[in-house]
């Protein structure tokens, strides 16, 4: 099953690790930069970074949480914790950050206060670009080995995957470049026009982004909770896997589902070779179940008999 993305948990928790400590630096100095250029922009970016920082906590606590091993009360274990806290990340970005930065950026338009020492500004944004880059490259590089793996792009890995606290440090991080660079033009043309109106703009702009990405990433977490099935490629891969093991003569049914990161929850109707009687079917059924579990990324298979009149399922051809 080489199509579900392979990552272990300590390099989940080290690319969060890494978001972590860079959103507390930059936090720190966009507040402090904004307290000294009363920048409308670099209180949104801020806020932004705050609330960044508040949901690597969450993050952490999703990784570590979702590792656990299942048990009698879980017994398709723990993994959708993952989910859980990445949602509860997403509505962090939302409230903190989105919510924020839009007001803030609304009454400053109202009522503007003075800005000055815009160089001051400058300094912390290039720092701050030069951090937030540095942790989403850590995020870029998984995501593009995963791409990699699947024969897709970096960006939808990282939006597909079953790994929610990746997916959520490439959002963050990305939206964070993203949104230093529309600070530093709404700053800039404050500066040149005299107009604080730019800068509240900015504010306004910075806080749509981050609601945009909460929304995307409260809809992914969300689809996973419910229940995601594989893409074609992976179903297709674990039908051929199936339809190779000498007990299996075809396959009427397969049901595919993500329990968790990288994890999946298996369930098939086979039709067996042979003619055993029923108990040594039964042993048959429950051994194959067994041999496919001890795959790393299967956490239950559960395997039944198939009607004679079932149509079979055909593996698709597959290019390359």
């Amino acid at each position: 099953m080489s199509e579900i993305e392979v990552k272990s948990p300590a390099d989940g928790s080290l690319t969060v690790i890494i978001a972590l400590g860079t959103n507390l630096l930059v936090a720190i100095a966009k507040s402090v930069a904004a307290a000294l250029t009363g920048s409308a922009s670099l209180v949104a970016e801020a806020a932004h970074s705050w609330a960044d920082f508040g949901n690597e906590i969450f993050l952490l606590v999703a990784d570590r949480r979702s590792a656990k091993k299942r048990d009698d009360p879980h017994p398709l274990g723990y993994g959708r914790e993952a989910y859980v806290w990445s949602m509860i990340a997403a509505f962090g970005i939302f409230t903190a950050g989105a919510v924020v930065s839009i007001a803030h950026g609304i009454q400053e338009l109202f009522t503007p206060e003075d800005a000055s020492n815009f160089a001051i500004a400058y300094v912390v944004l290039a720092i701050s670009f030069l951090l937030e880059g540095f942790s989403f490259l850590q995020a870029f590089r998984q995501a593009r080995a995963g791409g990699r793996e699947r024969g897709i792009s970096s960006g939808r890995y990282a939006l597909t995957s079953s790994h929610a606290t990746l997916r959520a440090v490439f959002a963050e991080d990305a939206a964070a470049l993203l949104g230093l660079l529309i600070a530093f033009v709404g700053i800039l043309l404050h500066q040149v026009t005299g107009l604080a109106a730019f800068d509240s703009l900015g504010s306004i702009l910075v806080g749509v982004l981050l609601a945009i990405v909460a929304v995307v990433l409260i809809d992914r977490n969300r689809r996973f909770l419910v229940g995601e099935n594989p893409d074609a490629r992976l179903r297709n891969e674990v039908l051929v896997g199936m339809l190779a093991r000498p007990e299996i003569d075809r396959v009427t049914y397969l049901h595919l589902e993500f329990v968790g990161p990288g994890q999946i929850f298996l369930v098939a109707a086979v039709d067996l070779r042979g003619n055993d009687p029923e108990t040594q079917v039964a042993v048959v059924l429950r051994r194959l179940a067994d041999e496919i579990q001890l795959n790393e990324h299967v956490e239950e298979a559960v395997l039944t008999l198939a009607m004679p009149d079932e149509p079979s399922l055909v593996p698709a051809k597959t290019g390359g």
